[in-house]
């Protein structure tokens, strides 16, 4: 048992698996989200809850896991900086704006705090398991104090850069995932409508030059991975609304630097439409249900 006291803010999807792992690795963990049920589930999971993002953040370490980049700024401000003692190390696991990324470890520095940006990869099932991918930005001492940490909560921890390096990596992953998703599920319903049976393709695919993630691990037809979220009415996956949001992300951040990112913008605006006709909590493969035709705009 370690005598760091871990503060974890939002206990959503992602947050609720994670903050558990830490309790697992043997952390004592201060936990605050303002779904009573996401806390209840963390004190459950052996956290133990607190009144406020202020009570969180007299931890020794504060973690969060917020949904966008204005909670992340609100949060800092209002609660981590005015707070939190000297020294005292920020990791935001969230996934927005790198400028909001950015703008809020500057804060912190301003404070005599350290701060990190961690945004993950891997999904609810990883966060769960603890087997998430986390990309960090910030200081090397600050990456070096963050990874035991992270550690706790997943597999793989890389050192993406300075401050708002971590989203950077994670937006530009999130565009291409999302744009080969699109392309796999395409692949998909051709397929079909050529009259090839779909875990034949998928064997010859698997193992050809259009292998993917996409395809070996979220294949958007039930059968050929049974782990994917096709086999269960494409519940309890990464849900379309994130995935256009990491996109919407992606485009701006292009935007802001002048990069050409047609693919992206294209994934972006088929997601739009898909998360428009009511599919926004559906795993993002089941855009599929849009390409083959079974949802009309």
């Amino acid at each position: 048992m370690t005598n760091t006291t871990i503060g974890f803010i939002g206990l959503g999807n992602m947050g609720g698996g994670m903050a558990a792992n830490l309790v697992k690795a043997g952390y004592s963990v201060h936990a605050f989200d303002l779904s009573k049920t996401a806390l209840d589930a963390a004190v459950a999971a052996g956290c133990v809850a607190v009144n406020n993002a202020v009570e969180a953040a007299s931890a020794n370490i504060v973690v969060t896991m917020l949904p966008a980049g204005k909670h992340v700024r609100q949060v800092y401000a209002e609660a981590l900086v005015a707070n939190a003692k000297p020294g005292t190390l920020l990791i935001d696991c969230s996934t927005i704006d790198v400028a909001s990324a950015r703008a809020v470890a500057e804060l912190a520095v301003g404070a005599g705090l350290v701060a990190v940006d961690a945004p993950v990869s891997g999904g609810i099932a990883a966060a769960n398991g603890g087997t998430l991918t986390f990309m960090v930005g910030g200081p090397a001492d600050g990456f070096a104090r963050a990874e035991p940490i992270l550690a706790a909560m997943g597999k793989t921890i890389i050192h993406a850069g300075a401050a708002g390096a971590g989203q950077a990596a994670k937006i530009c992953n999130n565009m291409l995932l999302g744009a080969t998703m699109i392309a796999t599920c395409e692949a998909f319903a051709l397929a079909e409508k050529l009259g090839l049976d779909l875990q034949t393709f998928y064997d010859i695919s698997s193992k050809a030059s259009g292998q993917s993630w996409s395809m070996t691990s979220y294949c958007p037809v039930p059968g050929p991975v049974p782990a994917s979220p096709a086999n269960r009415d494409f519940e309890g996956g990464f849900q379309a609304a994130l995935m256009l949001k990491d996109l919407k992300l992606a485009v701006e951040a292009a935007q802001g630097v002048n990069a050409s990112v047609p693919m992206g913008s294209n994934a972006a605006a088929l997601y739009q439409a898909f998360v428009g006709l009511g599919s926004g909590s559906k795993d993002f493969s089941a855009i599929i249900k849009l390409l083959d035709g079974r949802l009309t705009q």
